[in-house]
């Protein structure tokens, strides 16, 4: 399993990273992926919606079940992947690459201290 360092995590296995327009990238994390399956369907958001951090965002099908995809922080959604409606497997061959979901702008960048860095989310997959 591969957890990432500049990355933030959620206890719903999402992972967050900071980009440098301020924007976050939002992703489910490699244990997340691999717990789901082969991902086959991917439901994404529609951009400009205002999103509260918790609030299921997007939904992902895999052979096993369906799952939600929840806020991280509270924002606006400004841009979805949406190559993944085409080639929802992306999810599991690149979770941190080309499988992201969407980019949210924040309303407050505090929302992302409340997050896990790499290590708390490292010992949290291995509770």
């Amino acid at each position: 399993m591969q957890i990432r360092e500049g990355l933030r995590y959620t206890n719903n296995h999402e992972w967050v990273r900071l980009e440098s327009n301020g924007t976050v990238t939002v992703g489910i994390s490699d244990y997340a992926q691999d717990a789901l399956g082969d991902v086959v369907y991917v439901d994404l958001p529609a951009v400009g919606r205002s999103v509260a951090a918790g609030e299921s965002i997007a939904e992902v099908e895999s052979t096993k079940s369906v799952n939600d995809v929840y806020a991280p922080i509270s924002g606006v959604v400004t841009t979805v992947n949406e190559p993944l409606m085409d080639a929802p497997e992306l999810v599991n061959s690149d979770p941190f690459g080309a499988g992201w979901f969407a980019t949210i702008t924040p309303v407050d960048g505090a929302d992302l201290d409340a997050l896990m860095d790499a290590a708390a989310y490292t010992a949290f997959t291995e509770e």
